[in-house]
């Protein structure tokens, strides 16, 4: 059971996310941290397609999460995939047993110590445009209230996505969405420069990156790109600096 108080503060923090200023990278991240929570010791990530129906990773709650995304996106395989091309949620209770469905993904999964995947369509009306993933440590599956729940926030993030009132036309919403893959790519590179800047790992530079973006209130990819436009910056990010 998912405590009620709980579960208030997440939709609350989710939506709160939403009122002003909206930054994709850090919403989807948010939504993905917050998935993971919700369904308990676990990880999550999304993806979404692009204008050609091609999946892209564009958030996840830590750095295997995005692994595992990325190795369904390059491979053409999994349940993110699978979700993503029948609009119905995919569900694997026991990892080691999908090697034959999943071939390139499921052993890679299960080396990196999950057993499950929960994977729910991200959809806009009769139109999917990606998935959220939820992979757990366990071989067993997620209660119906945990499902509904997750269902929810993965709803929440495609209406986040594609609701802006100057959508009207489906090229612009390709544009949406491609700009929330572009803003991916921006800060995943930010990410990567700053690990190596500062000798700490992709996950704590994302912390760092994502502090620092927080406490000047400016979006999270306008400012891995002014990371990236000015490298020497990226030292100003030490937690000794």
């Amino acid at each position: 059971m998912i405590a009620s108080d709980r579960l208030a503060h997440v939709f609350v923090e989710v939506a709160g996310s939403l009122v002003a200023d909206f930054d994709v990278a850090a919403f989807l991240h948010l939504v993905a941290a917050r998935a993971a929570e919700v369904a308990g010791c676990s990880q999550a990530g999304l993806v979404l397609a692009d204008e050609e129906g091609r999946l892209g990773h564009i958030g996840s709650s830590d750095h295997n999460a995005m692994l595992l995304e990325l190795v369904q996106v390059q491979g053409q395989q999994g349940p993110c995939r699978d979700c993503y091309l029948t609009g119905a949620a995919v569900v694997a209770t026991d990892l080691t047993a999908a090697a034959q469905r999943w071939p390139q993904f499921a052993p890679q999964a299960v080396c990196a110590g999950f057993r499950s995947v929960h994977s729910f369509p991200m959809r806009l009306r009769e139109r999917v445009i990606g998935a959220l993933d939820v992979f757990g440590h366990e071989p067993e599956g997620l209660g119906a209230e945990v499902v509904a729940v997750v269902q929810a926030l993965a709803d929440v993030a495609t209406i986040a996505l594609v609701q802006d009132r100057a959508i009207a036309r489906a090229d612009l919403l390709n544009e949406q969405l491609q700009a929330a893959l572009d803003s991916r790519i921006v800060v995943e590179q930010a990410k990567g420069a700053i690990a190596a800047a500062l000798g700490v790992d992709v996950a704590e530079a994302f912390e760092l990156m994502r502090r620092e973006a927080r406490s000047a209130r400016v979006p999270l990819t306008d400012y891995a790109r002014e990371l990236l436009r000015h490298p020497a910056r990226i030292g100003e990010l030490a937690p000794d600096a």
